[in-house]
């Protein structure tokens, strides 16, 4: 039995949480959960893309372009910066951003967007200079990773708990791109925060873009998370018309997308045939595909049984989905999150300060961040 009260943009559930219906996977998880309250943060948005936090100010963009900050209590304010004029177009635009481990005293944050000019996706680094003013900080951290059509950009931007920054791509829809080293496209990269290269990448003795590659064989990664308390990395991606997968992020591994001759999107997310290593997913969507989207992890014991749950968001299925897992990243059971369907398309979730989950919605018009308060 669910009870709800709605007024200003608030809304509280109480009671008993019953799980929604699965789409493929390990059996509900169907234990008590804790109470939790909705409060719209800033509403009157078309598709927010990314967010995060740079000190106790919340950085966040739009697809079509501009960055906003907003303090507490504040109305958003429009960052006065220098962004090259993205490339809007399906998948493309403002897309992952992510604020440097120690940015509450450095002021430093990254960008990712396709580039209308140069016709590529790249991540740009940016300090905060006040709250309506950032500038830009040295050449571009990657660039040329492939844009085509718009269509499977990526793109995430993630900081590992010893401080290198994970990109996670698409295909840019181009059969080639998956399986090639020397390609940046349906990949995970692993940068310095400065931008230069580690010695350790599996294949920097391969030269040119195979120096940034931390593994393949990707189709369009949408997501990335660290797990609290670990330096383990996981990675949400849409799959074709089977196979949204979350995948766990290892050094030199090929995670099996080869859809050529022809980008047959017949061909499995995980091509085992093919590619006899390649990684199992962690968790899939099986049919129908829900469109996983950003991920995150609750953490904090107010989350009570929920804490350590990554949060998935979901945009062809809406909603939030909770995996749970147990200490070596197997999924042990699985649910919806309850109240977050009625948002619809969802983008994006980031846990926020004080380990409250925020959330973006993706509908096009009357689009909303949302902070989920749990207690």
């Amino acid at each position: 039995m669910r009870r709800w009260t709605r007024r200003a943009g608030t809304a509280a559930l109480t009671g008993a949480l019953a799980a929604s219906a699965l789409v493929a996977g390990p059996a509900e998880v169907a234990e008590a959960r804790p109470g939790y309250r909705f409060t719209t943060v800033v509403s009157g948005l078309s598709i927010p893309w990314d967010l995060t936090w740079v000190g106790g100010l919340m950085v966040f963009n739009q697809r079509s372009g501009g960055i906003w900050t907003k303090r507490t209590g504040a109305a958003p304010r429009r960052l006065q910066i220098d962004l090259p004029a993205p490339y809007v177009n399906g998948e493309g635009g403002l897309l992952g951003m992510v604020a440097h481990p120690k940015a509450a005293t450095n002021k430093l944050f990254y960008t990712c967007s396709t580039t209308r000019g140069a016709r590529d996706v790249r991540v740009l680094r940016w300090r905060l200079t006040s709250d309506t003013r950032a500038v830009r900080v040295g050449a571009p951290v990657v660039k040329g990773i492939p844009l085509t059509s718009g269509r499977h950009t990526g793109c995430r931007l993630r900081f590992s708990a010893k401080g290198m920054l994970y990109i996670g791509t698409g295909d840019a829809a181009d059969e080639r791109n998956p399986q090639r080293r020397s390609s940046l496209g349906g990949k995970v990269l692993r940068v310095h925060a400065d931008g230069t290269i580690p010695r350790t990448n599996p294949f920097y003795a391969l030269g040119g873009n195979a120096r940034y590659v931390w593994n393949y064989g990707h189709r369009n990664i949408q997501g990335l998370a660290l797990r609290p308390g670990t330096n383990r990395l996981f990675t949400a991606e849409h799959g074709p018309d089977t196979d949204d997968e979350v995948n766990l992020v290892y050094r030199k591994a090929n995670y099996g997308w080869a859809p050529g001759p022809g980008y047959d999107e017949a061909r499995p997310m995980t091509d085992r045939v093919r590619f006899p290593r390649a990684v199992r997913a962690t968790w899939s969507s099986g049919r129908p595909t829900v469109a996983t989207s950003g991920i995150t992890f609750l953490n904090g014991p107010a989350w009570q049984d929920w804490n350590g749950a990554l949060a998935v968001a979901q945009l062809k299925g809406t909603g939030i989905r909770l995996l749970f897992l147990d200490r070596d990243g197997r999924v042990t059971g699985q649910q919806m999150m309850p109240g977050t369907t009625v948002y619809g398309r969802i983008r994006t979730v980031q846990r926020g300060p004080g380990g409250a989950l925020y959330f973006t919605t993706s509908n096009g018009s009357g689009d909303r961040i949302v902070k989920v308060t749990p207690g």
